[in-house]
């Protein structure tokens, strides 16, 4: 689960254009993670037009999130078969003419098809192949450019809910859908420099799901290509399903459906119980302000932390020991009442929240490689979909059933310490049956990501032609039957000259 640095001289430029995608896959990654929730800033004005329940209306950012996660094999699929920068194209003009759209609707219906599935589907389209290309110009500095673009998170949740303050106070929410959607074009500009990374990198490094389909090679493995039909031509494997074999894989999608059950359902019922507490409506607000600006801060200090040599191995490791605070973090602040209490528990939150996303990508990357990370990502954020929409509603049930926030923490605070605690025996036992296991004879000194023992495959000088006139008799002597005797009836005239 924790592969370490590079092995190889030929790679991603791990610098130069990649500061720029970098740049662009910051932006895309504060708007799929922030703008659902700064939508919420427009609800009550939804619902005095609309004559609708607060249920009803926040159903535009529950549909959003649901798209941003569940599309992921579509966004996976559309990779691979356009590349990158068209699918983030495609997927900057669909955000915004799903706003644009929403501006203006006369029922909740249209603004959950527009600025729900619209403008849902869009940010997928970017957020995805955003993270494909990070991995494609970063290896040995990945971790560090993981945490840069997740820090984009805080940064643009903390921006987009005053700007969408205002906008609703001096436009309303027609005109502040309307600029909004404006302001989400900005995705096509993250797309537009989403370019393949240059030199002479390996073939899986150097296409993979971001250059055109005639750009690949032939023999390319993993991603783009399956097994050969009888006519001889070979087919594009648009969504590789086989990565759900890998145990490394299947380690990670677990954590992460126990992960996602439990993380965000503080966060949501943080002001709520804040206020039950008797804390101010406005200090009650500015709590999750501080867990926004510890976020900023903990998430690239932390991929700082895991891209150093010693820790970069054991990346798994520490992305358990990010669960585990977060979850004993719930667990120890169940009984906060008081504003100090509260005030701790965002510190302690937003640190290990800021953990938790950092090291989330990068451990999946390490896991099932790059040539297979798109279709890997595209079924973890569907996996991940189904428990965000179970864990945070059940949550909000419970407490709607029993007038007590205390167990709800309780609850997921469990929830994500299971997490962790199964992610890191989970690993431990993958790591100790690959140990236990012995090496084939070309398998030897190969890390878990496949495209590594291809690499130095490579590298390797190619056969000359003495070798291969040597090595061709020997290939059909052992399918052979008859050649077996004779080579064993060759020596006995030996002996015979010895004894005379």
């Amino acid at each position: 689960m924790g592969a370490g640095g590079p092995r190889r001289g030929a790679g991603p430029p791990d610098g130069g254009w990649g500061w720029v995608v970098l740049g662009a896959c910051f932006m895309v990654t504060g708007f799929a993670y922030g703008f659902p929730k700064a939508v919420s800033v427009f609800f009550r004005a939804l619902m005095r037009d609309f004559g609708a329940g607060y249920s009803d209306t926040a159903w535009v950012s529950s549909i959003m999130l649901a798209m941003l996660y569940g599309t992921g094999p579509v966004s996976s699929i559309l990779v691979t078969r356009f590349g990158c920068r068209p699918v983030m194209l495609v997927g900057g003009l669909l955000a915004s003419a799903g706003m644009v759209l929403a501006s203006f609707a006369t029922r909740l219906l249209e603004l959950y098809l527009t600025a729900g599935v619209l403008t849902g589907l869009g940010l997928a389209l970017n957020f995805q192949p955003s993270l494909i290309m990070l991995g494609l110009y970063f290896d040995r500095r990945r971790p560090l450019a993981n945490g840069l673009a997740a820090a984009g998170s805080p940064v643009f949740l903390s921006a987009l809910s005053p700007l969408g303050q205002q906008l609703l106070e001096r436009f309303g929410w027609r005109g502040g859908f309307l600029l909004l959607g404006g302001l989400l074009l900005h995705c096509c500009a993250c797309g537009a420099v989403m370019r393949p990374p240059p030199g002479p990198g390996p073939p899986l490094r150097r296409g993979s799901a971001c250059e055109a389909p005639g750009e690949a090679d032939a023999d390319r493995k993993g991603l783009r290509l399956s097994a050969a039909p009888p006519g001889g031509k070979t087919r594009r494997r648009l969504l590789d399903v086989t990565v759900c074999a890998d145990r490394t894989f299947a380690v990670y999608a677990v954590t992460k459906f126990l992960m996602a059950l439990g993380l965000f359902v503080p966060a949501i019922l943080l002001v709520n119980y804040a206020k039950d507490a008797g804390v101010p409506d406005a200090d009650a607000a500015f709590l999750l302000s501080i867990v926004g600006f510890v976020d900023i801060v903990a998430r690239p200090a932390c991929g700082a932390l895991a891209g150093l040599a010693r820790l970069r191995p054991h990346v798994a490791y520490l992305f358990s020991l990010a669960l585990l605070a977060n979850g004993i973090t719930d667990l120890s602040s169940a009984r906060a009442r008081s504003y100090g209490a509260l005030v701790a528990f965002c510190v302690a939150f937003g640190l290990s929240y800021g953990m938790v996303g950092a090291l989330q990508f990068e451990v999946l990357m390490a896991a099932v490689g790059s040539h297979r990370f798109p279709s890997a990502l595209g079924l973890v954020l569907l996996i991940e979909a189904v428990a965000v929409l179970i864990g945070p509603p059940s949550a909000g049930r419970l407490v709607d059933m029993l007038k007590n926030y205390e167990i709800i923490f309780y609850l997921a605070g469990s929830e994500v310490v299971l997490a962790g605690v199964f992610m890191a025996v989970a690993t431990n036992c993958c790591l100790r049956h690959s140990r236990d296991s012995p090496p084939s004879p070309g398998s030897q000194g190969e890390a878990s990501d496949n495209e590594d023992a291809e690499a130095e495959g490579d590298s390797e000088p190619p056969p000359t032609q003495e070798s291969s006139d040597v090595e061709a008799p020997e290939v059909p002597s052992p399918v052979a039957g008859p050649s077996e005797p004779q080579v064993e009836a060759e020596p006995e005239p030996g002996p015979a000259p010895k004894s005379g």
